[in-house]
């Protein structure tokens, strides 16, 4: 099955978390705390730890991000873990990771598997898709 919908930041707040022992490269690294809300045939909202190595002024780099999802999908309510990652030289995504975390999910979302992905428009919004299973 596949569902989707829209999403945007609601906090987004950096920590003062640094790798140890500290290792000089050309990107920093960091970790921020998120929260999310979602709109569409996935509706609720996320708690995501966003770490990456990245340049803000030019926007190169990685990032990975683990969410904790508590909603609907599909008019299912419940709760699973999805994680994601990307790279970026600037401009476009590449190297895109998304997959739902196994025998995460909970009430009428237990036992969901799949994979997805995210996307921005050109006008900022921000998309995501599930393609997912769920027990019969």
């Amino acid at each position: 099955m596949r569902a989707s919908g829209t999403f945007s930041v609601q906090h987004f707040v950096p920590t003062a978390v640094a790798p140890d022992p500290a290792i000089a490269t050309a990107l920093p690294v960091g970790l921020a705390q998120m929260e999310k809300a979602f709109d569409g045939e996935i509706a609720g909202r996320a708690a995501t730890l966003f770490t990456s190595a990245f340049d803000q002024a030019s926007g190169v780099g990685t990032y990975i991000a683990m969410e904790s999802f508590e909603g609907s999908v599909g008019g299912r309510p419940g709760a699973f873990n999805f994680v994601h990652s990307a790279s970026t030289s600037g401009g476009e995504r590449t190297g895109e990771y998304f997959a739902i975390v196994p025998r995460s999910g909970t009430g009428e979302l237990a036992g969901i598997t799949g994979t997805g992905g995210l996307a921005v428009d050109a006008d900022g919004t921000h998309r995501i898709w599930l393609d997912y299973e769920l027990p019969l």
